[in-house]
């Protein structure tokens, strides 16, 4: 058994809200170069040359990359041997995020759903737990804006709405959503379990390295058809045409009820943030 203690999950959070918000990932770089590259549209050019002037500029200032710092999520694997020590694991995160978001001058965007008050701290957090082995703790903050966020879809498809209906329905579905979630965008798609489960795999999706092939082939290849169908919307970067609306698309699944076909879309903004730590 190894012990933890929540203060030590606290200064890690604290240190990945800041990081996550200030410093985008090199891949995140990396794909702001390819599109620059890859973009026909002058103003699309323009669209990415200014994307990276001003992640080059967060980065050296310490300031945030974006005036919406996101709703604080977090991905946690918790090995079975573990013993957070001194208090609550969310009670932990949320101090870290509380801290985080007051030292690095973030801005706090969590409010009731009714009043509309603000909790003044960014918290609470959306902390998802999963079991795994070992006597380690790995955490992924990714926090997530509004904008992007608004644009999440689940749907129920019929089973026999196959392959072709799920392509047929992200395509769509970022059709719709158009300049709403600051693009150019990463869309991370779940495909099957239950609903809370399908949802769960699309956020998750986002945090793989972007343009990565799924290791799955039939994935990989939905993962092309899906990109290569959204990009010829000409949609562009920001929505103000071009050829490279999205960067990326990432599919994961999980296997269903015989009676459903779970869909989930959830469209990360330009500046897909996450850091993660382990302990």
């Amino acid at each position: 058994m190894r012990t933890i203690t929540a203060e030590a999950v606290t200064n890690a959070v604290r240190e990945m809200v800041v990081g996550a918000n200030t410093n985008l990932g090199a891949d995140v770089l990396a794909a702001f170069r390819k599109g620059a590259k890859e973009e026909k549209s002058p103003v699309g050019r323009a669209v990415f040359e200014t994307l990276i002037l001003n992640a080059e500029i967060a980065r050296d200032e310490k300031v945030p990359i974006c005036q919406d710092t996101g709703m604080a999520v977090f991905f946690v694997e918790l090995g079975q041997d573990v013993h957070i020590e001194g208090g609550l694991l969310q009670d932990a995160i949320d101090e870290g995020v509380r801290r985080g978001y007051a030292d690095g001058f973030l801005r706090k965007s969590i409010c009731d759903p009714f009043t509309r008050a603000n909790t003044k701290d960014n918290t609470p957090a959306v902390v998802l737990v999963e079991l795994v082995k070992g006597d380690g703790l790995k955490i992924i903050a990714a926090p997530k804006g509004g904008g992007s966020e608004n644009m999440s879809r689940l749907t129920m498809l019929a089973p026999s709405a196959g392959k072709k209906g799920i392509v047929d329905f992200v395509v769509k579905r970022c059709e719709e959503a158009g300049s709403n979630p600051c693009p150019p965008v990463i869309v991370g798609v779940g495909i099957g379990g239950s609903a809370e489960k399908c949802m769960t795999l699309a956020k998750k999706a986002l945090l793989r390295e972007i343009g990565s092939a799924n290791p799955d082939k039939e994935l990989a290849e939905l993962e092309a058809e899906i990109l290569q169908k959204i990009n010829a919307l000409g949609m562009g970067p920001q929505g103000l045409g071009g050829t490279v609306f999205a960067m990326a698309v990432h599919v994961e699944k999980h296997p269903c009820h015989i009676a459903s076909l779970p869909l989930a879309v959830n469209i990360s903004c330009h500046a897909s943030r996450h850091k993660e730590t382990r302990l």
